[in-house]
């Protein structure tokens, strides 16, 4: 096999999919996950769909002595780390969970790397960082915003951690700031499964289909956009999933222009709620009953990515249109 990859959270829903195609590329892979919030059975949901079982530990990343084993034990080329909590509403509530659990474990993966010398390191990272920007759409070169949620704030001090590590070690890296991610792979073997109530967009306009939820409540309907619906930049997980694939060929040609980089993705292209319930509504035949409701606190009017650097310096751009993503939502929710 070639080059020995480790994913962290590699079960989880962008995880998966990343897997996915770091397999298709020839890599061996190795996943951490804690299985908190995801299950087992993805591991041969990925098996099912590229005929390699990927090395699977259960660890908890929180457990500083069982990370330390794992990085003797195997010896690994880089790291993508996906592992971490990630509903907004709930840092919050629990906000020192979302610290230990999204800061201490990224330093323990860190200080393992560097002590084994390993230097190539892909950390998912998030547009909130950029919060409500002052220009759409959003470059790299958009100042970060004071962070509205827990969540929030441990993505950018994530990126700080990260980069200081740069500049006192070997560690090469590069923060990926995801916009939102949507659909699931063409197979339908993979997907999203929120536990519980979804607390994204899609899984709820999906499981209000199905019937699962009575109606989807739209949060703010006097936004200064075109309907008055709050616009974000949604994009096909499988694309997502494909920047990684790019960003990890960058760092290990060492094609890197600085130790530390960061690259928007997204699709270039802002939606809005209304916009997206009716293109899940023509691109699978389905009614989704919705109702209007105030705003939340904390949501911003709009983001969208500028998505020229990583189109230039990853080489990578998507491929896969905004019915691809829904249709593919919903293919998946049918087999679920």
């Amino acid at each position: 096999m070639g080059k020995t990859i480790l994913v962290t959270g590699g079960l989880g829903y962008i995880g998966s999919h990343t897997v996915v195609e770091l397999q298709n590329e020839g890599f061996d892979v190795v996943i951490i996950d804690d299985l908190s919030n995801t299950t087992i059975e993805v591991l041969d949901r990925i098996t099912s769909i590229t005929r390699t079982k990927p090395r699977f530990e259960q660890i908890d990343l929180k457990d500083k002595q069982a990370v330390q084993h794992f990085f003797k034990y195997y010896d690994i080329d880089g790291v993508i780390h996906f592992a971490a909590s990630k509903a907004v509403g709930e840092s919050v509530i629990e906000p020192l969970k979302y610290y230990e659990n999204n800061i201490a474990t990224l330093t323990y993966v860190l200080q393992e790397m560097t002590t084994n010398n390993v230097s190539n390191f892909i950390f998912s990272s998030s547009c909130t960082v950029y919060g409500q920007a002052d220009e759409l759409p959003i470059t790299e070169s958009a100042p970060p915003k004071p962070a509205e949620s827990p969540y929030g704030a441990t993505k950018r001090m994530g990126e700080i951690i990260i980069e200081d590590t740069t500049k006192a070690t070997d560690l090469k890296a590069i923060a990926l700031r995801y916009f939102n991610p949507v659909g699931a792979h063409e197979s339908a073997k993979i997907g999203e499964l929120p536990l519980g109530v979804p607390q994204n967009l899609v899984p709820f306009v999906v499981q209000t289909a199905a019937g699962i939820r009575k109606e989807l409540s739209i949060f703010g309907d006097d936004y200064p956009t075109t309907d008055g619906t709050a616009v974000r930049d949604y994009i096909h997980v499988v694309d997502l999933a494909k920047a990684h694939i790019a960003a990890l060929g960058r760092l290990l040609n060492n094609q890197n222009k600085k130790a530390c980089e960061y690259f928007n993705i997204g699709t270039g292209k802002g939606s809005s709620v209304l916009e997206i319930v009716n293109a899940f509504e023509k691109s699978t035949g389905q009614k989704v009953p919705y109702k209007m409701a105030p705003r939340r606190a904390g949501d911003i009017t709009a983001a969208y990515a500028d998505t020229s650097l990583a189109n230039k310096e990853l080489n990578w751009k998507t491929e896969l249109s905004l019915e691809d993503s829904l249709s593919s939502a919903w293919k998946w929710q049918e087999t679920l």
